[in-house]
């Protein structure tokens, strides 16, 4: 909000243009400090819509998290001297809730970012919007192709693997361990399961060899289950299983392959690999899937003496207790609040929503200790993959054995 200017300000002013056009050249370097809404030589505010109540309540966690590391942030000094005042607003994971929640951030609070909010359906309804407003849209908890956009909607970028990045990996280890694959895909019909099928057919398509699709079967998120699918492509002399599924339909087709005695090398997208999924499956059905690993998680004994879960258990046991020790939600909130915290620490005294940006799409290299060893974000202004290099990872029937080098797109 533009503030008349004191008498005091005037004469600040003044001396620092008599002291600029008195020092040589070479002493004029100091860059002058460049503001947009939501920020000050005192503060920066930003925002951030997820779910803290509703069917997806179990993702505030990430705002929670979020507020936690802000205040051991603000306790420390703040960044670059600003106390960092985050507000994390309630959407119900619903697009109109979004709608509103997003322009009270943006039109009321005048947040200067947002960052780490949830979902592809909600953050759709909110992304012309934001890209309208000039108003970052950043580290996106969701993976769809369409936040990697740059000329068009240069304002919005996803946090998670995309999901096409996923799928042409999975790609290229099917072709590197069975090249003379025939595989079956049952794939959820809307934009989530054409992410995936389209690219990894692409590169099988593009590698030339024997490995080929010989059944793809769909399912809409309505149906009760996806018995008849699975009866189906294990009909089908497929020997790979690629299951694009979510939620309920993945635990279905998990068990259900088990039930039909069908042992195909069975791909799942990340996203289905949650505990939750995986116990409605029973864990004993699920061993020998593959899937990829991008992140640690917290709560597991090989990970307890890592630096950065570490870091983490301790910021939850001093500011948010009643928050689970082994809830990687949470931990996934604390890498990206660490990352915004990086993106805002390197716009040093420029915090204009344009220089928040530029830090932000030249992030390539950096490691948010969410991150396996070896995962480092990618972005450039020309392109807005999250990250490029996963890891596939096997479930054991207790654990996911990661393997020893990571895999690119």
């Amino acid at each position: 909000m533009t503030k008349n200017p004191s008498r005091r300000d005037f004469s600040a002013a003044a001396l620092a243009t008599i002291a600029a056009s008195t020092l040589p050249a070479p002493y004029v370097w100091a860059a002058e400090k460049k503001y947009d809404a939501g920020a000050s030589d005192t503060e920066i505010k930003i925002g951030q819509t997820v779910p803290h109540s509703g069917p997806g309540s179990l993702y505030g966690v990430l705002g929670r998290v979020g507020e936690a590391y802000f205040q051991m942030q603000n306790e420390k000094g703040g960044i670059n001297g600003r106390k960092i005042k985050f507000l994390t607003m309630d959407d119900a994971y619903s697009a109109p809730k979004c709608v509103e929640a997003t322009r009270r951030l943006v039109e009321q609070e005048e947040v200067l970012a947002l960052y780490g909010s949830l979902g592809t359906a909600p953050q759709t309804a909110v992304h012309k919007y934001l890209n309208s407003k000039g108003v970052p849209q950043l580290l996106l908890n969701t993976g769809a192709s369409k936040w990697n956009n740059p000329k068009e909607f240069k304002w919005t970028m996803a946090g998670l693997p995309l999901y096409p990045t996923e799928a042409r990996i999975l790609a290229r280890h099917v072709i590197a361990v069975k090249p003379n694959a025939k595989i079956g895909i049952l794939y959820q019909n809307d934009d989530f399961g054409r992410d995936f099928l389209g690219p990894f057919k692409k590169v099988l398509a593009d590698a030339g060899g024997t490995a080929q699709v010989i059944m793809e079967q769909t399912y809409d998120l309505t149906e009760p289950t996806v018995d008849s699918q699975l009866i189906n492509l294990s009909k089908s002399g497929a020997d790979v299983f690629y299951n694009i599924s979510t939620g309920k339909a993945s635990s279905q087709s998990i068990r259900k392959v088990a039930e039909l005695g069908w042992k195909p090398l069975q791909l799942l997208s990340a996203g289905s690999t949650g505990r939750s999924i995986l116990n409605a499956a029973g864990l004993e059905n699920a061993t020998g899937i593959v899937a990829i690993r991008y992140n640690k998680e917290v709560g597991l004994p090989k990970w307890e003496k890592d630096p950065d879960v570490m870091a983490f258990e301790e910021l939850r046991k001093k500011y948010t207790p009643a928050i689970d020790p082994d809830n990687t939600i949470a931990f996934a909130g604390y890498g990206q609040a660490v990352t915004m915290g990086e993106i805002l620490r390197r716009c040093g005294d420029e915090l204009t929503r344009a220089n928040v940006l530029k830090q932000a799409s030249t992030l390539a290299g950096f490691h948010s200790p969410y991150f396996l060893d070896g995962v480092n974000y990618s972005y450039t202004p020309e392109n807005y993959t999250p990250m490029k290099t996963l890891f596939i990872s096997t479930f054991t029937g207790k654990d996911w054995d990661i393997s020893d080098k990571p895999m690119s797109e």
